[in-house]
């Protein structure tokens, strides 16, 4: 069986998403459903969402509508309360250096750091935000991951990045050394946000049951650090109505 929940789980608030997972586990326990005692922070993000194993995971919304959809169950969207953002919903904060000036419009011809190419948030959104104002990014910094997009930004080996909300949330409280060195330029547009999934057969109405008493549980000082607010039911025709933008025939890929 795996369990992970990697989307948000950095170092400093690791012991939170042990003590909310404690609760689910012991939650599915309940009602029957065998889990395992600890989150697995080893198994790769793509290797457990198409793992027959998979118990609990939370994807994002271009993986699921391109790759995954049909082949998981979805239990339901954590909301972490973003300003602004229907519950459920997110966006990317869109960042450049502190010292750059320009508009978002500026940037069109610029080095865009991208957590990776599956990513909604880093690349799928900030494309479509783009899109709406009549161009495209096609110099890529692939970082791997939001912290080191905005890494790479600060330290000028990009130009600008899409930082997801939650992502950017944590950046300012647990690194302000690397967000202390950034501006915002504005949001991305608003889509659901990271689902919980499972595997195909397992029994994803109990399971959410059990997710929602999680949170309810979990102590306030923990749903604070975290942002967790809640979790809300978004139909798949939600996640699958958000275009999904082409990669470019050429990337200058930087990264």
């Amino acid at each position: 069986m795996i369990a992970a929940l990697p989307m948000y789980d950095w170092p400093e608030v690791q012991d939170v998403w042990d003590r909310f997972w404690a609760l689910i586990r012991d939650g599915f326990r309940e009602e029957g459903i065998d889990a395992p005692d600890t989150l697995d922070r080893e198994v790769g993000m793509w290797e457990a969402w198409e793992s027959p194993d998979l118990l609990l995971g939370q994807t994002c919304g271009l993986p699921y509508r391109t790759r995954l959809h049909g082949k998981v169950a979805v239990l339901g969207t954590p909301d972490f309360g973003l300003p602004d953002a229907p519950g459920g919903y997110y966006y990317s904060q869109v960042v450049t250096r502190i010292d750059e000036p320009g508009d978002f419009a500026d940037f069109a011809d610029k080095v865009l750091a991208i957590n990776g190419f599956d990513s909604q948030s880093g690349w799928g959104s900030m494309q479509n935000t783009a899109a709406a104002e009549g161009f495209g990014f096609s110099r890529i910094f692939v970082s791997g991951a939001h912290i080191e997009s905005a890494r790479a930004v600060a330290e000028g080996r990009a130009d600008i990045a899409a930082i997801d909300g939650v992502s950017w949330r944590l950046l300012e409280e647990h690194r302000p050394e690397i967000a202390s060195r950034l501006r915002i330029i504005r949001r991305t547009e608003t889509t659901p946000g990271l689902p919980m999934i499972t595997a195909p057969g397992n029994d994803a109405a109990r399971m959410a049951h059990a997710v929602e008493h999680a949170i309810a549980a979990l102590a306030p000082a923990d749903r604070a650090r975290i942002g967790l607010r809640g979790f809300e039911t978004i139909p798949a025709e939600a996640y699958l109505a958000v275009r999904t933008p082409p990669l470019p025939d050429q990337i200058d890929q930087h990264g």
